[in-house]
């Protein structure tokens, strides 16, 4: 599944200190204190960065983002494993670097809370004592949700429509699988105790720019990070952080798999929703997955019968296609998993966030005699995504050995401080750890070198599957010196 993809979490920060009510400077306090970053200035470089640029055909009103050098120092530190640790409105974010499969993504991804926690540990031992927590979630339980984005290079050629077309109702359905779970409701819904997806509250529309109001399902925003003649970066904002690595592994692997038949010209069948917003929420309040949803001609199916359509397409298509080791995998989980979810959620509370979450808030009702009204399950709901190994909930699932894991730790470890070999992240990370005093600026597209002389040298990396181990180790273990790198790259 040679395709580049990546995630950008953005977590929730919450201020022991009353008094501590700047969630900006509370953020950037803490990415500071990360103990392993790389001991370099270097700023991050906006130049080939444009969010207001709409898929669409057009720059929407707006100011883009130009911090100076020293604030941009503050609000960015460019990582050794290729990734990004920074500060994004109001909160801590990590952008895992360019991945090609789902497996090493969740690798990455799972990195980045790793990479938190840390902040808050070092962070608290130098100011004698936790000032700050950090959850990864997508709300604060008082109408606010702040995102989770995943982002999959295109070939720019493939038609926008077509895919707003395809992905709908998959994007609509497929938090059955990849919901985070939630207690109550927000942004004045329908009540209801429990719910799948922590996101599902928050989607006012159907297509359009905006990550922050009025969100879409289908987000339009036209910012390649590669060269754009050639890609299109699908950025979906409509999946919640999740904690469970099968959960992750299966929202992006099988989110993979429809955008390569996509590319491919695949014809899938007609599966378009009467009202996919409304819709959204109808799935999200489904707990045992029996309800019915209206399609556009007036046909009526299940979220679980749309999963299966998508699936179905994909072991047609890959019956007279090669498919790789993972590839296969995540069809064989994606039937699985539709097939619990079929006889019983419950078969999956060792696999999927939102009923291994229900079922140990449920475990703690039955002991206690509350209700989910109880201020309790709200805290209990929050804390399954504290990012303190010693303190978060799921990681207590872990250590219990209750939940079920795609990784071994040694992997997420050698992910904190180890870019990926097979994309141009292993050029940008090992620059940093090599010549971190002659960088001047990274960013996903280049690495700018400060070298003494009045020129800063860039060098571009707008081919994602360029700048990898195989085409530049050799070129960066022989090179003693920044100056001496880009002799050898320029010659």
């Amino acid at each position: 599944m040679q395709r580049v993809l990546g995630t950008e979490t953005e977590f929730g920060i919450a201020a022991r200190d009353a008094d501590a009510l700047d969630p900006v400077s509370n953020s950037i306090q803490l990415i500071g204190h990360y103990p392993s970053l790389p001991s370099t200035q270097a700023i991050w470089d906006y130049e080939n960065e444009n969010p207001l640029l709409d898929i669409r055909g057009f720059e929407v009103e707006g100011e883009r983002e130009r911090p100076g050098p020293e604030y941009n120092r503050l609000l960015n530190k460019p990582l050794s494993n290729g990734g990004r640790l920074y500060v994004d409105g109001a909160h801590p974010e990590y952008s895992t670097p360019e991945c090609t499969n789902p497996r090493q993504l969740v690798a990455f991804e799972r990195a980045g809370e790793r990479i938190l926690a840390a902040c808050v540990r070092a962070l608290a031992q130098a100011r004698g004592g936790e000032k700050f927590v950090l959850y990864k979630n997508n709300t604060d339980g008082k109408g606010n949700s702040y995102g989770y984005h995943e982002n999959y290079l295109l070939d720019r050629s493939v038609p926008f429509d077509r895919i707003v077309r395809v992905l709908l109702p998959f994007f609509v359905t497929r938090q059955i699988y990849a919901g985070a779970g939630k207690v109550g409701v927000e942004n004045q819904t329908k009540p209801v105790d429990y719910q799948i997806s922590q996101r599902a509250d928050f989607f006012e529309c159907l297509v359009d720019l905006n990550t922050m109001v009025k969100r879409p399902i289908i987000n339009t925003r036209d910012e390649p990070h590669a060269d754009p003649a050639k890609y299109r970066r699908f950025h979906v904002i409509v999946g919640d952080s999740n904690m469970a690595e099968l959960s992750t592994y299966l929202k992006v692997g099988t989110t993979a798999i429809v955008l390569e038949m996509i590319e491919a010209g695949v014809e899938f069948p007609n599966l378009d929703l009467e009202d996919p917003v409304r819709t959204i929420k109808e799935v999200a309040r489904d707990l045992d997955m029996k309800g019915t949803l209206k399609l556009a001609d007036g046909r009526v199916t299940t979220a679980i019968g749309i999963q299966r359509a998508y699936l179905k397409a994909a072991f047609d298509y890959f019956a007279c296609h090669e498919l790789t080791q993972i590839t296969k995998d995540v069809l064989v989980r994606w039937e699985e998993t539709l097939d619990k979810l079929e006889r019983d959620p419950m078969l999956l509370v060792r696999e999927l966030d939102w009923v291994a979450k229900r079922q140990m808030i449920r475990s703690y009702m039955d002991r206690k005699g509350c209700g989910w009204d109880d201020p309790r399950v709200l805290l209990l709901d929050l804390q399954y995504h504290d990012v303190r190994p010693d303190k978060g909930l799921y990681y207590t699932l872990e250590r219990s050995n209750m939940i079920d894991r795609l990784l071994l730790d040694s992997e997420i470890a050698k992910a904190e401080h180890t870019a990926p070999t097979d994309t141009r992240a292993y050029f940008r990370g090992n620059c940093l750890k090599k010549f971190p005093r002659s960088v001047y600026a990274a960013s996903w597209t280049s690495v700018l070198f400060d070298v003494g002389n009045t020129t800063i040298k860039k060098i571009p990396l707008l081919e994602p599957l360029r700048g990898t181990e195989s085409l530049t180790r050799e070129l960066l273990e022989g090179s003693d010196s920044a100056e001496s790198l880009l002799a050898k790259l320029t010659a």
